[in-house]
């Protein structure tokens, strides 16, 4: 191989690893003077400079007296945005470690420059280490996509289902039409699609849930299944009414709230109304699905005060 083209494969690999280039030291490790190092480095500036799709450039740092590969700062996260995921996803608890741990290690590769890179992992490090997986210890990331891919092109899909009281699969055929996160699990909302093969499974018109890591199988079907485009199913609206991920009817709640912590309220119910305020508390009406936001409202005691819509409260 040419030896100036050994030179910059060699300064390439290096740069996108994140390491910066000293020209004194390259000229050493090489023994050749700094011009030709400063010539191959040119080429380099050049090549990325014409690449429109690495939107990456090789600049001179002042600061640490070396040329480093920096990208576009609107393109990238920045150091602050990368521990925050991070601490998001550690916090999730969602995944096991074999899945949680390449997620983390990936953002901290792609994202974090190679002089930060020690100090966000030790920022992270304790919580990496003491990491507990959920109880499920299932991987499931990959499926994810698959179902994702289901709902983006309305397949109809077959599951097979293990319910949380109950020891036996049950056999669903569903029009996949969301996927969500709620409090350590994902879940999968769809309809249920009435079958000669299962025709004793009633269709309801609001979505059932079932989270992701108790589909013990699942086959994506060739068959498509139509959603009017004002029908569509908008996960951002759905996840305002619904507590838990208990799936049910649309319910309108009125209630009184007599806490200290208005916001806990309102972030907690985002459809959330306030119709009323005197010295007693504040009167609240707000629409969720189902009876999820029931054990919500127990988890208040006297602090609630159901004036409409409660079931068992």
């Amino acid at each position: 191989m040419d030896k100036k083209v050994e030179r910059i494969i060699s300064l390439y690999n290096q740069v996108v690893d994140g390491k910066m280039l000293v020209k004194a030291d390259e000229a050493a490790r090489f023994g050749v003077n700094e011009r030709s190092i400063q010539r191959d480095i040119e080429d380099l500036r050049a090549y990325f400079a014409n690449d429109p799709e690495s939107d990456r450039q090789l600049i001179y740092d002042r600061g640490k007296k070396g040329y480093v590969l920096v990208q576009n700062p609107r393109k990238m996260l920045t150091n602050s945005e990368v521990l925050a995921v991070c601490k998001i996803l550690l916090e999730s608890r969602s995944m096991v470690k074999e899945e949680m741990y390449p997620i983390i290690d990936k953002l901290l590769q792609c994202c974090v420059p190679y002089g930060d890179y020690k100090k966000v992992a030790n920022l992270i490090g304790n919580e990496k280490f003491h990491y507990l997986e959920p109880h499920h210890g299932k991987k499931f990331v990959n499926d994810i996509w698959d179902i994702g891919s289901a709902v983006y092109e309305h397949r109809l899909m077959r599951i097979r289902y293990q319910k949380l009281k109950e020891p036996d699969k049950v056999m669903r055929l569903i029009q996949p039409v969301g996927i969500m996160f709620s409090e350590y699990y994902f879940y999968l909302c769809a309809y249920i699609s009435v079958s000669e093969e299962m025709p004793d499974v009633p269709k309801r018109p609001f979505p059932t849930i079932y989270r992701i890591d108790r589909i013990a199988e699942f086959e994506v079907l060739d068959d498509h299944f139509y959603v009017p485009y004002g029908d569509r199913f908008q996960e951002g609206e759905f996840r305002k009414r619904i507590q838990f991920m208990f799936g049910g009817q649309l319910r309108t709640l009125r209630f009184k709230y007599k806490g200290i912590s208005l916001e806990a309220v309102l972030d907690r119910l985002p459809t959330a109304e306030i119709l009323a305020h005197d010295d007693t508390g504040w009167t609240i009406k707000a629409e969720v699905y189902g009876d999820g936001v029931d054990m919500w409202l127990r988890s208040q005691g006297s602090m609630i005060e159901i004036i409409e819509g409660g079931k068992n409260v």
